[in-house]
């Protein structure tokens, strides 16, 4: 259960944005948003100082794909930069958290400021993940249409389960949050924070400066470096499903309630979660555990947030 007055770094993932993954326009989003807000207004109601991250694939995926599908159409337009399709989501995506959250706490009688920032997230140029990119990005192409654009912009293209040829980038683990001084005034001002959108702009320094790369940084492990960083006491992931199962999809299926370190490590190696899917949550998850003692993680869902916080339901990682 959270204790009183915490500092918790809530991931929010792709349901809390967008309930109905074939309904993605604008409006949906912000009405979505709004019943987001109710169990983050719980926790911002409780007295506890809240800093909030969200993923972002749909929405810069439909960045991506309206520049592409206008530079198709006109040869004078060019292609946004991804960089910037992550930064013009991480802007949206806050606004209408902002507005959501704000109308909330009014409801209730609450006074307390909220801002999103555009938030970079420094990368290692030498990870693994950039000589392997993985994330498919935008529209998909034909094999003709491809081979030009590796051709001329270099793009890595994959066939994509028969529906045509799409854009992937690499997705590399975070290693600093640019804007994190920025977050912990705000924070400690006590002001509601909305960060690392989408798990960050990726950015690598050379020669002392910041340079945007093309790539997409998984937004729980982009959550758990900034909940680091800010010395959080939880780091909660609200996911689609209310508890971390192993043996998932079998007759063997068992929810998790509470599991230690040691136990989620064994989970981890017996191969129990799935990769781009429950892995990187528990590992995230893990990994803030395991950062110092004291600190603990809940995964479940956004519906049953509330009693998760409580401690009625989800997973728990716990450390010493």
């Amino acid at each position: 259960m959270v204790n009183h007055k915490s500092r918790i770094v809530i991931a929010l993932g792709g349901n809390a944005l967008q309930a109905d993954p074939k309904d993605t326009t604008a409006e949906t989003q912000l009405m979505t948003s709004k019943e987001t807000a109710k169990p983050l207004v719980d926790l911002i109601e409780g007295g506890h100082e809240l800093i909030i991250a969200h993923g972002n694939g749909p929405q810069v995926g439909q960045i991506v794909a309206a520049y592409e599908t206008a530079a198709h159409s006109n040869s004078k337009l060019s292609v946004m930069p991804f960089p910037e399709c992550g930064a013009m989501s991480q802007g949206y995506i806050g606004y209408h958290l902002q507005q959501a959250i704000r109308e909330e706490m009014k409801n209730r009688g609450l006074q307390r400021e909220i801002a999103t920032i555009v938030t970079q997230v420094v990368v290692d140029e030498a990870d693994a993940a950039f000589v392997n990119p993985t994330k498919p990005v935008g529209s998909f192409f034909t094999e003709e249409e491809a081979q030009k654009m590796i051709a001329e912009k270099g793009y890595t293209m994959v066939e994509d389960s028969g529906r045509g040829w799409r854009r992937v980038v690499p997705s590399p683990i975070p290693v600093d949050v640019v804007e994190a001084p920025v977050v912990k005034t705000l924070v400690e001002a006590g002001h509601i924070v909305i960060t690392v959108g989408g798990g960050g702009i990726p950015v690598v320094e050379k020669q002392g400066k910041l340079v945007g790369v093309p790539a997409v940084i998984d937004k729980d492990f982009a959550s758990e470096k900034i909940a680091e960083i800010l010395n959080a006491d939880y780091l909660i992931i609200l996911t689609a499903v209310e508890k971390v199962a192993i043996n998932f999809n079998t007759p063997q299926q068992k929810s998790l309630e509470k599991i230690t370190i040691e136990e989620a490590e064994q989970y981890i190696e017996e191969g129990h979660f799935a990769p781009g899917s429950m892995l990187p949550k528990v590992m995230a998850a893990l990994k803030f555990v395991k950062s110092k003692p004291g600190r603990r993680a809940l995964i479940t869902s956004l519906q049953k947030a509330r009693e998760g916080i409580e401690g009625r339901t989800g997973t728990t990682i716990i450390g010493l």
